[in-house]
């Protein structure tokens, strides 16, 4: 993996944002080969239940910014000890269909005990950088959506996972950014607004 168009990447922002959010991109060391750190969040939560997404939430009046409303987050979720994170660069800030401007950092951490906070995490999963950049593993749809008009919905499927929506579109400039994978220029499939998603 190469850091360096993300360290020189000038990240979008959201003007004027209803709510700020932050997530963490962790990309952890396991065996020699570059995995990427997901949750999938707890079934009983009312916003994304079940969905794969990044450690992150709601910045809160104690954090003194976003990155540390992205460690607070992280640690809470999974005992990611902030000590142990190197940043690297940002991505651009994406508006989630609940409103929020999420503003997602990339970071190196090495392997240690990830421990899922059940209240709000299911699962902590990391995903092999080598089968997310496999064109095998990764598909997409374009539909009209109510509030963003015409958009391309990714999935990523590996392992048995599914990392799609906002955390999906997160991922696609993260491996541009960082690895040899381009985003295919074509759709799989165009369905109606109120298709059903396939996870």
């Amino acid at each position: 993996m190469d850091f360096g168009p993300l360290r020189e990447h000038c990240p979008r922002t959201i003007d004027n944002p209803r709510r700020q959010a932050a997530v963490l991109a962790p990309i952890v060391d396991r065996s020699g080969e570059p995995h990427v750190l997901f949750t999938k969040r707890a079934e009983h939560l009312g916003e994304h239940p079940g969905q794969m997404s990044f450690p992150g939430g709601g910045r809160e009046p104690i954090d003194t910014d976003l990155r540390d409303t992205a460690l607070r987050e992280a640690y809470e979720e999974v005992r990611l000890a902030p000590k142990t994170v190197s940043f690297v660069g940002q991505l651009d800030e994406i508006e989630t269909s609940t409103g929020y401007a999420v503003r997602p950092f990339v970071a190196t951490v090495p392997e240690q005990p990830f421990v899922p906070n059940e209240a709000e995490v299911a699962e902590v999963v990391l995903l092999s950088v080598g089968e997310l950049i496999d064109l095998d593993n990764y598909e997409s749809e374009r539909r009209d959506h109510p509030s963003y008009g015409d958009i391309r919905i990714h999935f990523f499927r590996v392992d048995g996972y599914t990392v799609w929506g906002a955390t999906g579109q997160m991922l696609v400039q993260l491996l541009e950014l960082v690895t040899d994978w381009s985003l295919p220029p074509n759709v799989d499939r165009v369905v109606d607004p109120d298709a059903d998603f396939p996870v």
